[in-house]
């Protein structure tokens, strides 16, 4: 796969007429496509250890399902606030906030009109860099304060997708971006990742209640499905009947990264699926990362394959600060105020063995 510098398509119309454009982006062997509405990787092709390339990412061919509310955040960018926030409320300064109810009793990765659903302004920054801008207004989604993010989406010279977040505002708030892309490393459609080799470093995990909401401390993995210390198969301990997974239906946590929050990002997963031979190592500065393992596709839904998506057919590595945390004042703050500025890095590296 040669290298090529951004170019872009239109990929579609939202129903007020906004045109949607498709970004490409080549280097090093990875080809990256990203969508202006939502800042979705559509797709992600990587080359296998015999040279062919593969999407190994989840999304739609087309604009229609992702506007109408069809997509569980394929690909998306996700904001104010990744992950669940209990009951939709939260109160900082002694000023109370109530959040929409989008996950059953609680607000989840921003709320009903997230900015997985809201058209980005992109640009290209750089030989491989896309830069995308949002300005997220006070009182949006129930969050106070005017928001203005900027997310760069960079291919590295050796193919790595590196992804660096930005964001200031102009009256106190809480801030948690992430990305949601969905993964499956032998290939969109190809059936689950059971048989991937999953590998964390992170000693601790946040149990959730019944509505996947953290309840008590960290609890450590020792001894529990939760060991990803020594990578292993995702499938392996999938089915114990261990009262975590059966709330979740499967893996839906946060895991509390061993080196905290970090000035550059450094390794705190690797995954590597067997038959293609494809290796990614993805390294952060932030202290949490939710291992999602796709327990609630259902077969409700299709990809570019043409393949329907069934439950634990991809998986989500989602780095960020931890869920609930602006009720939680013994997690890492979320909280930002004027003056300061909101970084934030994620690097996905790939290789072949």
């Amino acid at each position: 796969m040669r290298d090529e510098a951004p170019w872009s398509e239109v990929f579609g119309r939202l129903a007020d007429g906004a045109e949607v454009r498709r970004w490409t982006l080549a280097r090093g062997g990875t080809r990256l496509r990203v969508l202006g509405y939502g800042g979705i990787v559509q797709s992600l092709e990587l080359p296998d250890r015999h040279g062919e390339s593969a999407n190994v990412s989840l999304g739609f061919d087309s604009l229609e399902p992702y506007a109408a509310g069809r997509s569980p955040y394929f690909g998306a960018l996700i904001g104010r606030y990744g992950n669940r926030v209990a009951r939709g409320r939260f109160t900082l300064d002694g000023r109370p906030h109530q959040l929409p109810l989008n996950d059953g009793p609680n607000s989840l990765h921003g709320g009903e009109v997230g900015f997985d659903r809201r058209l980005w302004e992109v640009t290209p920054s750089g030989p491989a860099t896309l830069t995308l801008r949002l300005t997220s207004e006070d009182g949006d989604q129930g969050y106070p304060g005017t928001l203005r993010v900027e997310v760069d989406y960079t291919l590295t010279e050796d193919g790595a997708f590196r992804i660096d977040y930005r964001a200031e505002t102009d009256a106190p708030t809480v801030v948690n971006l992430t990305s949601h892309t969905y993964f499956n490393l032998a290939g969109e459609g190809s059936g689950t990742v059971h048989d991937h080799r999953l590998g964390l470093e992170a000693g601790h995990y946040t149990p959730v209640d019944a509505t996947l909401i953290p309840e008590g401390p960290p609890a450590p993995v020792d001894g529990t499905p939760f060991d990803f210390r020594r990578a292993k198969p995702i499938g392996r301990d999938l089915r114990q009947a261990h009262p975590q997974l059966l709330r979740a239906q499967g893996f839906d946590h946060n895991f509390v990264l061993d080196k905290g929050a970090t000035a550059e990002p450094e390794r705190v997963a690797t995954v590597y699926e067997p038959g293609s031979g494809r290796l990614m190592t993805v390294a952060t500065t932030e202290p949490g990362l939710q291992f999602y393992s796709g327990n609630f596709l259902d077969g409700t839904l299709a990809g570019p394959s043409g393949r329907v998506y069934r439950q634990g057919d991809a998986l989500c590595l989602e780095t960020q600060r931890f869920p609930d945390s602006p009720n939680r004042p013994d997690f890492p703050s979320t909280v930002l105020r004027p003056g300061e500025v909101y970084r934030s890095t994620t690097v996905h590296s790939f290789a072949v063995r």
